[in-house]
């Protein structure tokens, strides 16, 4: 295992770090049916034995049973090995001070631990980021960090680089940050500008969905062709994790590994690692693979959210974002499931059926997209996959 500096800690971190969101499920399909713990215990411990130190997990994952699973993973005289991390859930259930403790406390008894090494507000965005402000959420932390039950703090974070920015500059005692990055992902959310800040302020910077959920580990045909034809020797997701690792910002790269074979391949790509080891010839494959996802025929929404708020209720960005996956990815079935989730999202469905066609929207789109019509195509194309 190869091991990096940790921003402005002494102890390094392995390259490679485990995020359990996706440990062995019992049935191989649903969360719901519960944990393979034998297994998820085996391939964490395994990873362990082959040099990772950074064990991430958080309140909701695996409804709740990851953080049960961890703390038993890391009995046995691995807890010593290991640099753990969990979460606390802003803006789900954590939204007043009182919550910030009594949630932190649950964690630690699932844990089964008196402290953990570093703390961070999960998935931070705009809304999130003013409730740890209005709640002095951080004063919390500090006062959680002052008694032993937290050692670091930190955050994740999905939003636009401009709330990245505030939140980087809003407190200077973060430890880390972990932010989505990856080849595709150089201009959106934190992106490449947010990566280069957090480690100038001297963060550790922990990247997870470097193969963007998976999609960059099972491209469509003609980009494995483009592999192929270069002559590069590793797989579609090993050339995903070695351009994250090729940036001399990253500390750490989260994967979520759900069986032996996955921990193996990973353990394998990581000790080939390094910064600004790739070469000239492989990262003008990646730029090529870029074109070619950047070239499919998506809606040319940049997010302004000018369109917003929808009068009828229509999440316009959002329904925009999922088609513009599904057919730039070839992820239909993917994009299905989400898209069905915003029909039924709990009170406050957000779906393109909704749209009445009022125009309200078009008259604000600076890129001057027919959405009218988009959201008709998006509705009779995903509300049938």
């Amino acid at each position: 295992m190869q091991f990096r500096t940790f921003g402005r800690q002494n102890n390094p971190a392995s390259v490679l770090g485990f995020g359990c969101m996706r440990l062995p499920v019992l049935d191989g399909r649903s969360e719901r049916s519960g944990i393979d713990e034998a297994e998820a215990l085996r391939i964490i411990r395994h990873a362990i034995d082959s040099g990772v130190n950074y064990i991430d997990t958080a309140y909701f994952y695996h409804d709740g049973q990851s953080e049960v699973l961890v703390g038993k993973a890391l009995k046995d005289g691995y807890r010593d090995k290991v640099r753990l991390v969990t979460k606390s859930p802003v803006n789900g259930i954590v939204n007043r001070k009182e919550d910030y403790r009594r949630i932190l406390d649950e964690q630690l008894k699932r844990l089964n631990e008196e402290t953990v090494d570093l703390y961070l507000f999960h998935g931070l965005n705009k809304k999130s980021w003013g409730i740890v402000q209005s709640e002095d959420l951080i004063g919390c932390a500090l006062k959680a960090k002052q008694e032993g039950k937290i050692r670091e703090i930190g955050f994740s974070f999905h939003d636009e680089y401009s709330v990245f920015e505030e939140i980087v500059n809003g407190y200077d005692g973060w430890s880390m940050c972990q932010i989505q990055y990856n080849y595709m992902d150089t201009d959106r959310q934190a992106g490449t500008r947010g990566l280069k800040l957090a480690a100038s302020k001297g963060l550790a910077v922990v990247v997870m969905e470097p193969i963007l959920g998976g999609k960059l580990a099972n491209p469509p045909e003609a980009i494995q062709r483009l592999i192929r034809e270069s002559g590069y020797p590793g797989t579609p997701a090993d050339l995903a994790l070695q351009w994250v690792w090729n940036q001399p910002e990253v500390s750490v790269v989260l994967s979520g590994m759900s069986n032996m074979n996955q921990v193996q391949q990973n353990l394998d790509s990581a000790e080939r690692s390094g910064i600004g080891t790739l070469s000239t010839e492989t990262l003008a494959l990646i730029e090529k693979i870029k074109a070619y996802y950047n070239a499919a025929d998506t809606i040319p929404c940049t997010t302004c959210k000018y369109c917003m708020p929808c009068p009828s209720g229509v999440n316009i960005p959002r329904n925009i974002k999922v088609y513009n996956e599904a057919i730039t990815y070839q992820n239909t079935a993917e994009a299905g499931k989400k898209y069905a989730n915003m029909k039924s999202i709990t009170g406050t469905p957000e779906s393109a059926d909704l749209c009445i066609g009022c125009g309200t929207c078009e008259e604000k789109c600076p890129q001057k997209i027919s959405i009218r019509s988009w959201m008709e195509q998006i509705d009779s194309f995903l509300g049938q996959k």
